[in-house]
C-alpha cells in the first residue's frame, strides 16, 4: 500500500477552503446527530410504543436507518466528486440534508396524523443518511488536496473539528432548552427548535460552497463511470479499504456511545435532562480542541501512533469508568466519563481521516474515503444505539455499553496493526498547493 503524493502548485490556498469544509460538515453533522440528542422526545412524539424502553428503542432504530443509506451517498456522491469535482458534490450534500431536516422539523406527531408521522420521519432519516454519506469523502479530499505536504494533519483535522463545533452547538441548545422549558412544552414542540435553527444556516452554507475553489486536478478528471471507479479502487486499494473498515468499528461505536449518553443518562442513570445535555456539550468541545491537537500530532509523530495509543488506553479504562459512573451517578461523574471517552476517541478518528485520503490516489480519493466512513458507520455506528438500548433492556446491567466498546477496540486494534505509516518526514512543503495523487 505504499504510495507517493505528487504536488503541483495551482493557486494559493485561501481560508475559504477550510471554511467551506467546516461550515458544510458542521451543518450536516449537527442535523444528523441532533436527532440522537432528542431521541427520548422524538420517540414519544412519533413512536408511541409501550414499555420503559419501547418508544426509545424504536426511535433509536429509526436513527440507525439513516446510517444504512450512507453507503448510497458514499457510492454516488463520492464518485461524483471524483468524476466532476469536489465543489458540486459538496453543494449537493447540503441540499439533501436541508430537505431531511425540514421534514423532521415540520412533521406533526403521531397523535395528529397517525402512521404518516413515523413514515415521514424514516424517509427524512434516509435522505439525511445519503447526504452525510456523500459529505465526508469530498470534504476530506478537499482538505488533503489543499494542504502543504508537512501540514496535512493540520488541514484534515478540521473535518473532525467541525463535527465538534456541531456537537457543541447542539449541546448548547440542549442545555438551554431543557433548562428553560417545562417538560410538557419540551415534549410538545421544544425539541423541534434545534432543527429549525439549522435551517437558518442553509443560505450561508450554500454561499460559502458556491464560492469554493475546485481542488480536483484536471489531470485526474476522466470520462469514467461509477462502476469503473469501484472496480479500479477494489483492484488497487482493497487492503486499505478493508483495514479502514476495521478501524471504523471503534470510531463508530464509541462516537455513537457518546451521542447516546443523553438517553443513557436520562433513562438508565435517571439524571436530569439538562445534565445529560451538558455531557454532549463537553463531548463537542473535546472533539473540537482534540481534533486540532491530533492533527498537529499526526504531522509531528506520524498517523499510526495517534491511531493506536488512544485506543489502547480506551480498552483499559472504559469498563472501570462506567462501573465508577454507575456506583454513584451524578453530574460530575457523567461529565468526567464523557470527557475521557471523547478525548480518547477524537485522536484516532482524526488520524483516520488523515491517513485514508492521503494514501488513496486522487482518482479514487473521494469515493474510497466516503465508502470507508459510510460503510463503517452503517455496519457499526448505525446499530450502536439500538444494540446499547437492547443490551440495557435485556441484561438490566448498566455497564453493558462498556463491554461493547471493549469488543470494538479489540477488532480495531488488529486492523491498525496492519496499517502502514503514511507520513513521510522528508516531504517538503510548498505553501498553498493542491495535490494530484498517483500510486507508484
Amino acid at each position: 500500500m505504499s504510495q507517493t503524493l505528487e504536488s503541483q502548485v495551482t493557486q494559493p490556498v485561501h481560508w475559504r477552503v477550510i471554511a467551506a469544509a467546516v461550515a458544510g460538515n458542521a451543518f450536516e453533522v449537527y442535523d444528523f446527530v441532533i436527532y440522537a440528542y432528542f431521541a427520548v422526545y422524538i420517540g414519544q412524539a412519533f413512536f408511541p410504543v409501550t414499555g420503559d424502553y419501547g418508544s426509545l428503542l424504536v426511535a433509536t432504530a429509526t436513527f440507525g436507518v439513516g446510517f444504512f443509506t450512507r453507503p448510497l451517498g458514499a457510492l454516488f456522491i463520492g464518485s461524483y466528486a471524483d468524476r466532476v469535482g469536489r465543489k458540486p458534490a459538496m453543494i449537493l450534500t447540503v441540499t439533501l440534508i436541508t430537505l431531511g431536516t425540514l421534514g423532521i422539523a415540520a412533521t406533526p406527531g403521531y397523535a395528529t396524523i397517525g402512521m404518516a408521522a413515523p413514515v415521514i420521519i424514516v424517509l427524512c432519516r434516509l435522505i439525511q443518511g445519503v447526504a452525510l454519506g456523500g459529505e465526508v469523502g469530498p470534504a476530506a479530499s478537499l482538505l488533503i488536496e489543499s494542504a502543504p505536504a508537512d501540514k496535512r494533519g493540520r488541514y484534515a483535522c478540521w473535518q473532525i473539528a467541525s463535527q465538534g463545533i456541531a456537537v457543541t452547538v447542539g449541546g448548547l441548545f440542549g442545555v438551554i432548552i431543557t433548562s428553560s422549558m417545562s417538560a410538557e412544552n419540551l415534549q410538545s414542540w421544544g425539541w423541534r427548535l434545534p432543527f429549525i435553527f439549522s435551517l437558518l444556516m442553509v443560505p450561508l452554507t450554500i454561499y460559502i460552497r458556491r464560492n469554493l475553489p475546485e481542488t480536483l486536478h484536471e489531470s485526474v478528471k476522466k470520462e469514467k463511470s461509477t462502476a469503473n471507479i469501484l472496480k479500479g479502487m477494489w483492484r488497487e486499494n482493497r487492503s486499505l479499504l478493508l483495514i479502514g473498515l476495521g478501524i471504523m468499528m471503534v470510531v463508530s461505536v464509541t462516537s455513537q456511545l457518546i451521542n447516546y449518553m443523553t438517553s443513557y443518562a436520562i433513562k438508565t442513570l435517571h439524571l436530569h435532562p439538562s445534565v445529560a445535555q451538558t455531557s454532549i456539550l463537553i463531548a463537542g468541545l473535546i472533539s473540537f480542541f482534540g481534533a486540532l491537537a491530533a492533527g498537529r500530532l499526526c504531522d509531528r509523530y506520524g498517523r499510526k501512533k495517534v491511531l493506536i495509543l488512544p485506543v489502547l488506553a480506551l480498552s483499559v479504562v472504559v469498563i472501570p469508568l462506567f462501573t465508577w459512573l454507575h456506583e454513584a451517578p451524578d453530574a460530575a461523574r457523567l461529565l468526567t466519563v464523557t470527557f475521557v471517552v471523547s478525548t480518547l476517541i477524537t485522536f484516532p478518528t482524526t488520524a483516520l481521516l488523515v491517513v485514508v485520503p492521503e494514501m488513496l490516489p486522487g482518482k479514487f480519493r473521494s469515493t474510497g474515503t466516503s465508502l470507508i466512513y459510510a460503510l463503517g458507520s452503517a455496519l457499526f455506528g448505525g446499530s450502536t444505539h439500538f444494540i446499547l438500548t437492547a443490551l440495557l433492556a435485556w441484561t438490566n446491567h448498566p455497564v453493558a455499553p462498556a463491554y461493547y466498546v471493549l469488543f470494538a477496540t479489540a477488532i480495531s486494534l488488529c486492523a491498525m496493526s496492519l496499517l502502514p505509516e503514511s507520513r513521510r518526514p522528508e516531504e517538503s512543503a510548498q505553501p498553498g498547493h493542491y495535490l494530484s495523487s498517483s500510486r507508484d
